[in-house]
């Protein structure tokens, strides 16, 4: 009770805040407390100008760090906001003013337990770089590296709690009050939007999350991570080897330096799709404030608080999507929704087909420097809700980091299209894995891990066996059908077993 009466006063300052703004209408279109909205509607003066999505970033940026960081989150959601709204919110700058070295100093000095003169020769007081979460120092280790050191605000895990409960809260009647809503899992997003934040307040996950890019990168001269320095790390503070180096986006700046834009962007639509294809963990946060060209060319990547993960079934839907969509087979683009499950089994393949042909066709049919896969995706989530189609939060992550490289990719070299640099090493990765002897290497990786259970199976038959002799278990017949009428097997004989048994049986006349 008392909780619900603080998170309505807490909402009613933040709809006055929104209305000052005149961007109410994430409040309205959800129906949230609607008699509230309107008192704030008319107790409050409208300030700015633009359109709605700005408004909104503005009123957002106004609100403090957690309202940027759900921000930042809602720009992925385009079936929610629209195309433009979630566009503008992408714009959406995360900073805020810097808090003073000497709470940086302290606060390093506590979470390491060690005094700030054994560990560091020089510290620089004022930050690089100042953040709703975080801020960044350059200082040099007492061992004489160059390194960025990354701080946690002071007492933004509190400031943080507080405002996951009311959004967690503001779900939550989201879902009760418009059921419609539901497909579009507003608490599963505020969920999801927690952990990652809470991942990033804990800066030892952001440095183990540097650590794995690098070594899926370890002998790759065209793309590098900073290394970490695990002894000048902890909860609240992390240590990287200092990088310099040209934005990414400077174009000028690099031709300047005698680099050619059209090789960085090669090793630039390269090292996205290792990311996302052969590795299915990429960095989710490339704007060109965190990607750097070194003098050699190789591209630098720094701030990994957001990383995506995508198991490798999404991959090779998302890679025969993606390539369908390029040869524009909008049947096999549908039947792919509806293989991995995205699309109800009830709904048309045909008519969905035509939805992916009328999305398509308008953005495919511009030159090829111009077409954006990141909007063609965007603008296919809003299709969604004819279809019943669930919201895939991994793949939202994705697009919104696809809209970014692709921006950043056209800054680089305007003529050329990432996508189309990518789609021979995609098509290579698909041949690879979704060919002949990719299904017969996973059904001998099936099989073998079938044999590797196969005795602890055997344990527990004999064990429920003995139970059952023993009259210490009572089975219902009834219980018994119903469960095999409505639960799959954990282990099939699938096709792919099949064909592994047909070649054993072969290579045993041969030998034979």
């Amino acid at each position: 009770m008392f909780s619900s009466v603080r998170n309505i006063y807490r909402l009613f300052g933040i709809a006055r805040t929104l209305a000052r703004y005149d961007a109410l209408f994430p409040l309205e279109t959800a129906e949230i407390a609607p008699g509230l909205v309107r008192a704030a509607k008319l107790l409050a003066r409208k300030e700015t100008a633009g359109r709605p999505g700005e408004r909104l970033a503005a009123a957002l940026q106004e609100l403090g760090p957690s309202f940027i960081k759900l921000g930042q989150a809602l720009s992925t959601r385009s079936d929610f906001l629209g195309e433009e709204g979630a566009a503008d919110l992408s714009e959406l700058q995360d900073h805020l003013p810097p808090f003073s070295g000497a709470e940086a100093r302290a606060t390093i000095a506590r979470d390491l337990n060690a005094d700030m003169d054994s560990l560091f020769q020089s510290f620089d007081d004022e930050p690089i770089a100042a953040a709703s979460i975080a801020q960044v120092h350059f200082a040099v280790t007492s061992d004489g590296d160059e390194v960025a050191v990354k701080v946690l605000r002071p007492g933004i895990e509190e400031a943080f709690a507080k405002d996951f409960e009311l959004f967690r809260w503001l779900a939550g009647m989201a879902e009760r009050t418009r059921p419609e809503l539901r497909r579009l899992k507003p608490l599963e997003i505020i969920r999801t939007f927690e952990e990652t934040v809470r991942m990033e307040m804990d800066l030892r996950l952001e440095a183990a999350a540097a650590g794995e890019l690098a070594e899926n990168f370890a002998g790759n001269s065209s793309f590098r991570v900073p290394s970490v320095d695990w002894s000048r790390t902890a909860r609240r503070v992390m240590t990287l080897e200092r990088v310099g180096g040209v934005p990414i986006d400077e174009r000028q700046a690099l031709i300047d330096a005698g680099l050619e834009p059209a090789e960085i962007l090669r090793k630039s639509a390269a090292a996205f799709f290792k990311q996302v294809f052969r590795d299915g963990y990429f960095h989710a946060d490339q704007h060109p404030g965190n990607l750097f060209v070194g003098e050699d060319g190789d591209i630098i990547a720094v701030d990994f608080g957001i990383m995506g993960r995508l198991d490798k079934p999404t991959r090779r839907y998302l890679g025969e999507m993606l390539m369908n969509f390029l040869n524009r087979d909008y049947r096999r683009v549908a039947e792919i929704h509806f293989e991995a499950g995205y699309v109800p089994a009830d709904k048309s393949v045909e008519a969905f087909a035509q939805a992916c042909r009328s999305i398509a066709e308008p953005i495919l049919d511009r030159p090829q420097n111009e077409i954006s896969i990141a909007r063609l995706l965007s603008q296919l989530f809003q299709v969604t809700e004819t279809f019943e189609m669930e919201t895939q939060p991994q793949l939202l992550l994705l697009q919104k980091t696809m809209l970014v490289a692709e921006g950043v990719g056209r800054k680089i070299y305007p003529e050329a299209n990432m996508w189309f640099l990518a789609q021979p090493l995609i098509e290579g990765w698909m041949e690879d894995n979704m060919g002949p002897e990719a299904q017969i290497a996973e059904a001998v990786a099936e099989v073998a891990e079938g044999l590797r259970r196969l005795p602890k199976v055997v344990a527990d038959i004999e064990k429920s066996a003995s139970v059952i002799a023993g009259g210490g278990l009572k089975i219902d017949a009834k219980s018994v059908l119903g469960v095999m009428g409505t639960q799959k097997p954990r282990f099939q004989i699938t096709s792919r077993m099949y064909l592994l048994v047909i070649a054993a049986l072969i290579l045993v006349l041969i030998l034979i």
